[in-house]
């Protein structure tokens, strides 16, 4: 029987997952491709741009959080393809895993690339959560909150999230092994913020892209939107995205595939759509930023296996 080589395997693993994706969900593809036939297509290239952009962003964060100086064509390369592995593990960590081999290639001690994955993962975070705070200052009306959960759950999720962090406290006082290797990345992870932040550039480049990468997803949101005709602001879509995207965190599905799409939907009829209309702004606003770069970030991923870059 021959053996085929485990770094073919890699290579072809994007493809089988590109067309098992392509599959399980080719409905909401035709559903989706049926409502672009009527959308406004400059306005759709607007979100395609704002979605190339938004891996320009990463790339700037991902080089931030690191003080080495990484090869800014296989950085970029690396965001396109990682878009295409973060469908194969759940809450990003296909391209946490991508991201953290690119690292290690290019000579960044595997400690220290832990360490600025998890400060590029901070960093993310606050930026998100920091925009949708102040946009909603902004625009305190953009958004009926209590419509996006049920009567009665926000005390069961606030228990559900205080026990887990609980149980992790009491886990992490018991053994002292696991103990001792969370101090020590932890001391790991300060010692590289430190250094990075003693850099103007490259705090600059890992806050400044924190920023822009929500920001130019929701700008591409709101770009579909107005493609389509969604009666709700664009600042109100922003809003409602970046509301959608922080609570589809907490649910650990490939690539948001039908998480994302159902809370987008739900954020955009509570800012006040049309539940047909919101609907097919998703379908076409996921079309866009997953399904068209997907195979082109498949091909991406493998010839970086192939070239050893990851």
């Amino acid at each position: 029987m021959t053996r085929v080589p485990v770094r073919k395997l890699l290579c072809l693993l994007p493809l089988l997952l590109l067309t098992a994706v392509a599959v399980q969900h080719r409905s909401v593809l035709a559903e989706g491709f049926g409502q672009l036939r009527s959308a406004e297509w400059p306005w759709l290239l607007a979100a395609a741009g704002a979605t190339c952009l938004t891996w320009v962003a990463a790339a700037f964060t991902r080089q931030g959080a690191v003080v080495e100086r990484l090869p800014r064509r296989r950085l970029l390369a690396t965001q396109f393809a990682a878009g295409a592995a973060n469908h194969l593990l759940p809450t990003g960590l296909g391209a946490s895993a991508v991201n953290l081999r690119f690292m290690t290639v290019c000579g960044v001690p595997l400690a220290r690339s832990s360490a600025a994955l998890a400060l590029y993962m901070l960093a993310e975070c606050v930026g998100r959560l920091g925009l949708l705070a102040a946009l909603l200052v902004a625009f305190p009306d953009a958004l009926r909150i209590g419509s996006l959960l049920p009567q009665g759950a926000l005390g069961p999720l606030l228990y559900a999230v205080g026990a887990a962090v609980g149980v992790a406290a009491v886990v992490l006082t018991v053994v002292r092994r696991l103990r001792t290797v969370v101090c020590s990345f932890l001391r790991t992870a300060l010692g590289e913020a430190r250094s990075v932040h003693a850099r103007p550039a490259r705090a600059f480049a890992l806050w400044g892209g924190s920023l822009a990468f929500p920001a130019l997803q929701a700008a591409g949101l709101a770009a579909v939107g107005q493609a389509l005709g969604l009666p709700v602001p664009p600042a109100h879509i922003a809003v409602a995205y970046l509301a959608a995207t922080v609570a589809v965190a907490l649910v650990p599905t490939p690539g948001g595939l039908g998480s994302v799409e159902a809370a987008l939907v739900v954020a955009l009829v509570a800012a006040g759509g049309p539940v047909a209309v919101a609907t097919a702004v998703v379908l076409a606003y996921r079309i866009i930023t997953v399904w068209l770069p997907l195979l082109p970030g498949a091909l991406t991923l493998g010839a970086l296996v192939r070239l050893k870059v990851i």
